[in-house]
C-alpha cells in the first residue's frame, strides 16, 4: 500500500500516513466500510493527536456492482468501461455519497433531482447529501451543515419516483452521463435551470 508524507496543520510535524489510490472492493471488501464511513480519508496526528482530512485522487471499482468512482480534479477519458457506470468526484464526500446512492439501488440523476426538489421544498440553497434509504415506504434520508451542526430531512420516495419520471421523459440526460461524468447540481443545471 503507498504512503505519503503529511503536515500535521495543528502541530506542523511530518508523519507518513497509507493512502489507497485504487481500491478494488472484490478483492478487498474490507475497505468498502472504510471508503463508506470516511476512515481512508481522515489521518491522526501521532504526535499531537489532531486529525486532518487527507486529500488524494482515488479510483473505486466494484466489480459486481459494475460501478468505477474517480476522485479527481482532472479530466481524462473512460475507453473501455462499457456495461459500467463511471463517475468523476470532486471529493470524499461525494465518492461516499455515490457509494450510497448506487449501494441502496438508486440512480444518481434521478437523486440530483430529488435533491433539488428538496432543497426548494425547504426554501433553502443548502448542500443535501444522500445518507440513506430507510423503513417500509424507503423514505429518503438527506443531511445538509447549518448552524455548525449536522441536520436531516426525510423524503417520500414517491418524490424519487417523480424525479425517475423526469429523466425517463429527458434521455438526453442519461446520454449526458455517459462515460465518465461528473453528475452533480451542476451537471444538472446544464439540463434543468
Amino acid at each position: 500500500m503507498p504512503e505519503s508524507n503529511v503536515t500535521c496543520s495543528s502541530c506542523g510535524q511530518k508523519h507518513t500516513v497509507a493512502i489507497y489510490p485504487s481500491i478494488n472492493v472484490s478483492s478487498n471488501p474490507e475497505l468498502k466500510e472504510k471508503v463508506v464511513d470516511g476512515e481512508v480519508f481522515v489521518t491522526e496526528c501521532p504526535h499531537c493527536g489532531h486529525r486532518d482530512l487527507l486529500k488524494y485522487n482515488m479510483l473505486y471499482h466494484d466489480p459486481e456492482g459494475k460501478l468505477i468512482l474517480c476522485l479527481s480534479d482532472t479530466e481524462f477519458h473512460s475507453d473501455g468501461m462499457e456495461g459500467y457506470t463511471c463517475r468523476l468526484v470532486a471529493d470524499a464526500g461525494s465518492l461516499i455519497e455515490k457509494i450510497k446512492i448506487f449501494d441502496a439501488g438508486l440512480d444518481d440523476i434521478t437523486m440530483e433531482i430529488c435533491k433539488l426538489v428538496t432543497c426548494q421544498e425547504l426554501g433553502k440553497e443548502v448542500e443535501l447529501r444522500f445518507f440513506k434509504m430507510e423503513g417500509a415506504d424507503n423514505e429518503l434520508i438527506f443531511t445538509y451543515p447549518e448552524n455548525g451542526g449536522m441536520q436531516m430531512v426525510s423524503v417520500g420516495f414517491n418524490v424519487y419516483e417523480d424525479c425517475a419520471g423526469i429523466v425517463k421523459r429527458n434521455p438526453q440526460m442519461v446520454q449526458g452521463a455517459s462515460g465518465l461524468a461528473r453528475v452533480d447540481r451542476q451537471w444538472l443545471s446544464a439540463y434543468i435551470g
